[in-house]
This record gives C-alpha cells, sequence and structure tokens, in this order.
C-alpha cells in the first residue's frame, strides 16, 4: 500500500503512544509485525517520529486506505510425525522366523510377520480377532472378517455376520496365497485384525524367540501435525480452517484442521510454580502427504487463520497514532496537501501484510495516510 515519499511533518504537542487495547493474533515475523508489537506492548511512538520536536527531516510515506477481505493468523510450532499406537500380540504357539523393518508399512493383506516359517498376515477391523471362526459362526468379528474379505476382491457379503459357505471359499483362497493348509478355518494365530495400515516404530519381540506376547508396535500411516494452542485461543479455530505448513527445510505445503481439543492441559512447569498457559491440542491433517517427507517427530511451524473480515477497511499499522487524550488516529493528507488527525477504532490485525482494520471513522477507501518510516 505504501506508495509515495513525504518530508515529515508533524503535529506540535501531540504524543504518541499506542496501548494494546486489541486482541492481536501473532503471525509470521518482519519489520512491520515487530513495529506492531513494540508500539502495542511499550507504548512507544511509531519508528521515525518525533512527536513533539517539529522535526520536518524525518522520511514518511503515504499509503491509500483501501477496502478488502482481511484475515489473521496464528503461528505455532508443531509435531510432524504419524499417529495412533498399535501393538500387535502374538496368540500361536512356536518360533519367530521372520520380522519386519522399523519403519516398514504393512497394509491389508500383506505378512506382519512369520512362526515356524508360516505368515501372519494382517486384516482390517476393529474387533481383535479372539478365536478361530468356521462354518455356520456369527457375531461381529464374522462381519469384520467379511469385510476384509470383500477387501481383498473376494466374493463374500461385507456386512454379512454369518461365516458362510462363500466366507470359507475366501478364507480356503487367502490361505492358498499365504501357502498354509487350505481348510477354509481362520486361525487366530495367522492372522492379526486392526484399524487399519501400520507403521513399524519398535519390535519388541526378538528373532528367534517365542511368538506369544508382544511382537510389534507400531503407528498408523498418516501424516499429522500436533500443535498446542494457547486455551484462550480455541474458540476461534475450528475444524476445517486452512493452515500452512512449514518443514524443516523451510518449504511450505498446505494442512487442514481435522480435530480441536476440549480438555485444556497445563504446562508440565506449572505444577513447580513455573508459568505458562494451559493449552488445547489441534491436530492437522497435511493436504499432500508427500509433500511433508518422511521425518518422524519433526519440528515444524503452522500458520492457522482464525478470524477473517471480508470487506475491511484497512491501514498499514505503522499509520497509527494515539492521541493524548485517548483513542487512535492516524493522519490524512488531503488532495490540497493538508493535514489533519482522523480518529479510528482498531478491528482484525493481519500480521502478514502489515494492515490493521479500522472501524468508527470518517476515514474512506482512496484517503491517503501518513506511514512512519523505520
Amino acid at each position: 500500500m505504501t506508495d509515495q515519499t513525504v518530508p515529515r511533518r508533524t503535529w506540535s504537542g501531540r504524543k504518541v503512544a499506542v496501548t494494546a487495547t486489541a486482541v492481536v493474533i501473532l503471525a509470521g515475523a518482519g519489520a512491520a509485525i515487530a513495529e506492531r508489537d513494540r508500539i502495542l506492548s511499550t507504548g512507544a511512538a511509531p519508528s521515525g517520529d518525533n512527536s513533539s520536536t517539529g522535526d520536518n527531516n524525518s522520511t514518511t510515506t503515504l499509503a491509500t486506505v483501501q477496502q478488502q477481505k482481511l484475515t489473521a493468523q496464528q503461528q505455532i510450532n508443531g509435531t510432524l510425525g504419524y499417529p495412533g499406537s498399535y501393538q500387535v500380540l502374538g496368540h500361536a504357539p512356536g518360533t519367530i522366523t521372520a520380522l519386519p523393518a522399523v519403519g516398514q508399512v504393512i497394509s491389508l493383506g500383506q505378512t506382519l510377520y512369520q512362526v515356524d516359517g508360516g505368515p501372519v498376515v494382517l486384516l482390517y477391523g476393529a474387533m481383535p480377532l479372539y478365536r478361530d471362526l468356521s462354518i455356520d459362526d456369527k457375531g461381529a468379528d464374522v462381519r469384520e472378517l467379511n469385510g476384509a474379505l470383500a477387501a481383498l476382491g473376494y466374493h463374500v457379503t461385507a456386512t454379512s455376520d454369518t461365516y458362510g459357505a462363500r466366507t470359507a471359499a475366501a478364507v480356503r483362497s487367502l490361505q492358498g496365497t499365504m501357502a498354509v493348509t487350505k481348510d477354509g478355518v481362520l486361525h487366530q494365530s495367522q492372522f492379526v485384525m486392526l484399524a487399519g495400515a501400520i507403521r513399524v516404530t519398535s519390535i519388541p519381540a526378538t528373532l528367534g524367540g517365542p511368538a506369544g506376547g508382544a511382537i510389534i508396535q507400531a503407528s498408523g500411516t498418516a501424516r499429522l501435525v500436533k500443535v498446542n494452542v494457547d486455551a484462550t485461543q480455541q474458540a476461534n479455530i475450528k475444524v476445517g480452517d486452512q493452515v500452512t505448513i512449514t518443514l524443516p527445510d523451510n518449504s511450505t505445503t498446505a494442512g487442514v484442521v481435522s480435530t480441536v481439543g476440549t480438555v485444556a492441559t497445563a504446562p508440565a512447569s506449572q505444577g513447580n510454580g513455573g508459568g505458562g498457559s494451559p493449552t488445547v491440542e489441534v491436530d492437522i491433517t497435511p493436504t499432500n502427504q508427500a509433500a511433508t517427507g518422511t521425518l518422524d517427530q519433526a519440528p515444524v511451524q503452522v500458520s492457522i487463520i482464525t478470524a477473517s473480515v471480508p470487506n475491511a477497511l484497512v491501514v498499514p499499522v505503522n499509520a497509527l497514532l494515539a492521541l493524548t487524550g485517548g483513542g487512535y488516529a492516524v493522519e490524512v493528507v488531503a488532495a490540497t496537501g493538508a493535514h489533519k488527525l482522523v480518529g479510528v477504532q482498531l478491528g482484525l490485525f493481519d500480521d502478514s501484510s502489515g494492515l490493521v482494520q479500522v472501524t468508527g471513522t470518517a476515514l474512506r477507501p482512496g484517503d491517503r495516510v501518513v506511514v512512519a518510516g523505520s
């Protein structure tokens, strides 16, 4: 918005001291942001303004008052990783003869590990397998099995809770791909039911060790960013909000808020007399999963749009003044060159562009205002 350099014209006897009466949504760094924070936190005059000295040699600029969409953003440190925690338990006697690698992704129908040379295969379902399943069995676990078999392409009724002839035929076919006995019985020892694909994070079991107990620790496979937001800002963030994620290599990628926590958590140091405000967890799903790479527990920064005004009257932050008697103003330059102060009230700040919404004012789009130099 700044487009013309003019000599500085000061207002004799004016005291410029802006105080923090507006809620400021912090975003990225920059000269305008630092200036805004300096003014609002210290009550100092804008840079380059010698408020009552009559110094006409200070350089200022003119900016045009505009009407436009304005957004406020909050920039927060976060952690990029893989959500979820899964434990794969073995239910077979025998010896572990093969294990996956840490970081390996295992999906529907793939082998998790091997016992006595035979595979233990992953199926998708919410209910863990707790029994062998065969003809005429019924129940929620059978329905989960039929859903998994249908997802693998077998001709079964995905929603059926009955282990019928089609289910048995599908199981025999699946056993054929596993090179195990094709008896049409789903043996609990040969399959593990989990909610979805997993990424191996650690292996508590030992190659050559017993096949019972904890075999694999895993996470989910989708990328997720977790941030802790000051609890006072929770109401400003909602599911579906668009965000920008800055990755460790300084590249950026888009994301969307997927969950907003409802329980505030105090900082760990607070219980020992430390400071800090309570926070809520906000989860963000990257729009392009591949763009986030493969780093786990990587530090990132997230810029969340927390408020928006579709048709705001805006001026540069550095145009703000506060007069001795209270209230904010900007210095307007008429077409004739005459200067006057026009009162304003502060609305939304957009730190990324160095703009602030002004309301309750005689300002109009197209008016020219003085902006303090840096």
